[in-house]
């Protein structure tokens, strides 16, 4: 970087005399008698990423061709994110498993406490009293291990999400489900009997 400088500085500084100059003209380079050419310019360009192989004499003339004797590589692939298997990892508060199965689970309990409700006429206290502790364990067991499996091989539901069930729709109806059911519970406890 030195030497670019170094040689910067002397393109400017020498051979330029001070005379008047009729500004009416066109200035060419015939027009400047002093100004020598063929500078000894030396310009270096690094990329992104690449390490900084440093010559050791600058180019002599800019107009010299680059001599390649093979194209260029490629650029390489963008490499994929590597996806941690590991439990504590899947299983951490900003995981990818929590916030997916809870919503998966909502999902499955608010429709089957409105199908419930709407069979049996039973509220959502009621059916977990009657029986229902059962049935919420035996779902969270299945949905669990189903949901887990595919995140220990390293597969990301964003990587099977497309068209209109993205993964995103997903964790938004798992939200509202989430939503939904605690509001069906709190409204039917200040109600005191079945929403429907």
């Amino acid at each position: 970087m030195a030497t670019a400088s170094v040689n910067m500085q002397s393109v400017f500084s020498g051979g330029l005399a001070t005379r008047k100059i009729n500004t009416n003209k066109l200035f060419f380079a015939g027009n400047f008698p002093n100004l020598k050419r063929n500078y000894p310019v030396g310009v270096r360009c690094m990329a992104e990423g690449e390490p900084m192989k440093d010559e050791s004499a600058p180019s002599t003339s800019a107009a010299q061709p680059l001599s390649s004797s093979s194209p260029p590589p490629p650029p390489p692939r963008p490499t994929k994110p590597k996806v941690s298997t590991k439990f504590s990892d899947l299983l951490a508060f900003s995981g990818p498993a929590p916030e997916r199965i809870n919503g998966r689970l909502a999902m499955v309990g608010f429709v089957a406490a409105l199908a419930v409700e709407l069979s049996k006429g039973e509220n959502v206290l009621a059916q977990i009293s009657d029986g229902g502790v059962s049935w919420f364990l035996g779902t969270t067991a299945i949905l669990t291990l189903a949901s887990l499996v595919p995140l220990f091989k390293g597969i990301t539901a964003e990587s099977k999400s497309k068209g209109f069930m993205t993964s995103d729709a997903e964790l938004w109806n798992g939200r509202f489900a989430m939503l939904g059911l605690v509001a069906l519970a709190f409204t039917e406890f200040v109600k005191g009997g079945t929403l429907v």
